[in-house]
């Protein structure tokens, strides 16, 4: 079974932090072993209840995309699963979905992604002393 790139990511930060707790003297490596392991096989059980959850949500085509997504960018097919997820827990899916559903529900969601990053405001502060406002 191959890991994914952000597991091994998540592995390697949480073995350089064990590390450097026990280069502290934070003491009782077999506790903080037993304890990496025991995150470890809870990450891999809720990896595994998201893709079998996906799984069902989804049919196989836009189950093809939204992998594909996820191997483009990362987080917006992490933030595409949990919404699908959360969806699916509120009832708000009957049925699988289907690659088109999929694809609508993507532009739906860069449509928000676009209005949040085009909300730009300049608050310009003036100040007594401030050049604009002074007539050569």
């Amino acid at each position: 079974m191959a890991d994914d790139p952000e597991l091994a990511a998540i592995r390697a930060r949480r073995m350089a932090e064990m590390q450097a707790q026990g280069a502290q003297g934070g003491g009782g490596g077999v506790g903080n072993a037993e304890q990496y392991q025991k995150q470890q096989e809870a990450m891999q059980r809720e990896k595994e209840m998201k893709n079998s959850m996906l799984s069902q949500i989804l049919d196989q085509s836009a189950r093809a995309r939204l992998s594909s997504i996820s191997l483009v960018k990362p987080e917006k097919g992490t933030m595409i699963e949990n919404m699908l997820i959360q969806m699916a827990r509120s009832g708000q899916i009957g049925g699988k979905i289907t690659e088109d559903t999929l694809v609508n529900l993507l532009e739906k969601v860069n449509k928000q992604l676009e209005q949040e990053k085009s909300k730009v405001t300049i608050n310009r502060r003036r100040y007594a002393m401030d050049s604009d406002d002074d007539d050569y």
